[in-house]
């Protein structure tokens, strides 16, 4: 089992940054693939970002990339997304997710466990 907790959700201008921060607890964070989705209102949960276990690989949806680079540290149980240059239309909940095995990261069911979810709202 893994629970996941998102935070540094909030409100910001666009083109501002912020970085959301998810922390698991267990002692097997390094062996799960982590992701990032994100769910604006009336639309489905949609890809993010993703990390391979040890880091070293790094997958994007095409809105986000070069502005939302994930990372992620084993030692503090901790992945990062940093978010820069928003825009409103990154105005969504993002939820980090917790992968046990590979596979195409950017589909929902690779993911075994989810987190609350944080709010991130961008005005224009």
């Amino acid at each position: 089992q893994v629970q996941l907790v998102e935070s540094g959700g909030g409100l910001v201008q666009a083109g501002g940054s912020l970085r959301l921060s998810c922390a698991a607890s267990g002692r097997t964070f390094s062996s799960y693939v982590m992701g990032w989705f994100r769910q604006a209102p009336g639309k489905e949960r949609e890809f993010v970002a993703a990390i391979s276990r040890s880091g070293v690989t790094r997958f994007y949806a095409y809105s986000v990339k070069c502005r939302f680079p994930i990372s992620r540290d084993n030692a503090k149980n901790t992945v990062y997304l940093q978010m820069n240059s928003l825009k409103p239309e990154d105005t969504a909940v993002y939820y980090c997710a917790a992968a046990p095995r590979v596979g195409d990261t950017s589909i929902r069911s690779l993911y075994d466990y989810w987190g609350q979810g944080t709010q991130v709202s961008v005005s224009s």
